[in-house]
């Protein structure tokens, strides 16, 4: 292994046996959001693959993941996303729908893969041999190009949201419990739909 890859390249290159040849990283994002689906990605990236800027989604900027994930969008073998929706979320709770959207992202991949490299999760239901990394975004480069790809992804969502539902202020907050946010569903109530009603912070009478 040339001494010139990346920390989380070398990362992941320590999973590589006979057993283990083609290896995916899973992540998510929208976990502790009031609004919006939760998105997981699942990607397949080429063996010699490296990227020295690539990180974890929530140290980079904008501009900077939206470069990257056209990067990685473009020279992955595989990728696929995974929504759940914030109804099912709220029937589910937010734990088993993260799970679900990973299930679903890793199922939409349409290849064989040895093992899955998942943040901090470590048990789905999937035929696949699963691996949960605590900080995973921060160690291995395939989950932190997940991590990039559902961010990226995830906010597009949330951006076109935010035009039918300006006064949320989607495409600034994203979904989360920001300021502007709990005062915007104080003032016009949730969104059914859109809304998670089963976390604080969300009115239990959808207005919409």
């Amino acid at each position: 292994m040339s001494r010139s890859y990346s920390r989380l390249k070398k990362f992941d290159c320590s999973f590589i046996s006979d057993k283990y040849q083609i290896i995916a990283g899973v992540d998510e994002v929208g976990r502790g959001c009031l609004a919006g689906p939760v998105v997981a990605s699942c990607v397949i990236l080429p063996k010699d693959f490296d990227n020295q800027l690539i990180d974890d989604s929530k140290v980079l900027t904008k501009k900077k993941r939206e470069e990257l994930s056209s990067l990685i969008i473009d020279k992955a073998v595989a990728y696929a996303f995974g929504e759940v929706s914030a109804p099912l979320i709220d029937e589910l709770n937010i734990l088993e729908a993260t799970k679900l959207a990973m299930k679903i992202a890793i199922e939409k991949i349409g290849l064989n893969i040895d093992l899955v490299l998942v943040d901090a999760i470590n048990k789905l239901d999937v035929k696949n041999d699963v691996v949960g990394i605590i900080k995973g975004d921060a160690k291995s480069l395939s989950i932190a190009s997940a991590s990039i790809l559902a961010k990226v992804y995830r906010d597009s969502l949330m951006a076109d949201l935010a035009k039918n539902y300006p006064q949320y202020h989607f495409d600034r907050n994203k979904g989360y419990g920001t300021k502007d946010h709990l005062a915007a569903i104080n003032q016009f109530g949730p969104i059914k739909g859109v809304h998670r009603f089963s976390f604080q912070g969300v009115s239990f009478i959808p207005l919409f």
